[in-house]
């Protein structure tokens, strides 16, 4: 017997006493797909243009050596990674992410300029979800795509939504996992505007006229991506929050809630439970602000924690698509992707470790007294034992091990591109 799987056993026993059954925790945390965002591997460039600059409200600061310049290096760094992280989960793409020797623009890509992405997921036992993408390119005019005033712009984006929603029905086909199609656009204002209405409409239209064709939702869902400002929108952003909670409500639409797209003091946790009782579904963007909407690395704070809890006490992780949204080239953009999905795991483990039904009793019986002093003496109980037996089913590094791995990862490979 090792060493991790004794002190499971001891802390299977505590956790026992107040009712949790830490197997059955741990094969709940088994069926949570997590999707990782393929962007963190180099800095949010893509493949269509990969030498062109971000723009449109997204900057990846740093310069960290061993960005991948390829697809086929990126789907390197995504194997390194999944190597660390406990679980199956799907990787995260953006219609930018084009594995093709052909020439193509956003408006004319197809599933098949996609199709080398399928082929990988499918020997990693992966899903693949999917993003179009309204930045970085030359028809990002005056800061606006779907809302412009110009017909031409607004044509050529809408050409390209509706591709992307062939390419999310392609991956849900080929792949047998529903594929979540997430539109965000970075339409907006640098100053006060005079009109925020007409933007606002356009908007509203042209998606229409993307989600006009039915599509088999087995295959692929849609949802839409609110945010409160950005770089070049500081002082208006057409696609707010009640304009896609307004908007995904009455087109049947998924809402994507990004923990970095709200007011640094606003926390998308106590918004989940509202969400759930009008939506069809939460598409949630697991990231973290600093000041502004910056994705940070997901670390394991308050909020993470909290997200986990709202998930799970109110029974929502099966109307809930948890995927990563975060760049940062400062760092080992590996080690990145591990620490991120591996704590939105452990926020999601904590939360199994707690005695819900037996909180809710004692919650509604107004014993508050017995709630405090119960969920504060959880902080103490020896959850690291139970997330370590979890990565040693899995056959994944424990504790501080995995990084010994990364390491030599950057030195044999990243450091020599």
């Amino acid at each position: 017997m090792s060493e991790v799987e004794k002190r499971y056993l001891a802390a299977k026993e505590r956790y026992a006493k107040i009712g949790v059954d830490t197997d059955e925790a741990l094969k709940k945390l088994q069926e949570v797909k997590i999707s990782m965002h393929c962007w963190q591997g180099d800095d949010v460039k893509g493949f269509l243009n990969p030498d062109g600059e971000l723009t449109g409200g997204i900057m990846a600061t740093g310069n960290y050596p061993g960005a991948a310049h390829t697809p086929e290096q990126l789907r390197s760094d995504l194997e390194k990674a999944f190597a660390m992280i406990p679980g199956k989960h799907k990787v995260n793409l953006h219609a930018i992410y084009v594995d093709t020797d052909e020439k193509v623009d956003l408006n004319t890509i197809e599933p098949k300029h996609f199709s080398k992405w399928v082929d990988w997921a499918k020997e990693q036992g992966l899903g693949l979800d999917f993003n179009p993408t309204f930045f970085s390119h030359p028809m990002f005019k005056d800061n606006y795509t779907l809302a412009s005033p110009d017909k031409e712009v607004r044509d050529f984006w809408i050409e390209h939504g509706k591709r992307s929603r062939k390419i999310a029905e392609y991956f849900g086909k080929e792949l047998g996992q529903t594929c979540i199609n997430n539109f965000w656009m970075p339409d907006g204002m640098k100053d006060n505007p005079i009109d925020r209405l007409s933007p606002r409409k356009r908007l509203m239209e042209a998606l229409d006229e993307i989600f006009e064709e039915k599509l088999d939702e087995n295959y692929t869902q849609e949802a839409v991506e609110s945010k409160l400002f950005g770089l070049g929108a500081e002082a208006y952003t057409v696609g707010s929050h009640e304009f896609y909670m307004g908007y995904g409500l009455t087109r049947d639409k998924l809402i994507c809630l990004d923990a970095g797209h709200f007011h640094p003091t606003e926390f998308i946790s106590n918004k989940l439970s509202s969400l759930a009782l009008f939506s069809k579904g939460v598409m949630l963007h697991v990231s973290r602000p600093v000041r502004w909407d910056s994705d940070h690395v997901v670390l394991m704070d308050d909020e993470l924690t909290e997200i986990g809890r709202e998930l799970v006490r109110n029974d929502l992780l099966p109307i809930t698509n948890i995927g990563l949204d975060f760049f940062d080239a400062t760092i080992n953009r590996i080690a990145a992707w591990v620490v991120g999905t591996r704590n939105t795991q452990k926020a999601l483990l904590k939360a199994f470790l707690e005695p819900t039904d037996d909180l809710k009793k004692i919650e509604l019986e107004n014993d508050f007294t017995t709630r405090m002093v119960l969920t504060e003496e959880l902080k103490d109980f020896p959850f690291g034992d139970i997330w370590n037996q979890f990565c040693e089913l899995n056959g994944v590094p424990v504790g501080l091990d995995w990084l010994k791995e990364v390491r030599e990862y950057e030195k044999n490979v990243l450091l020599n591109r």
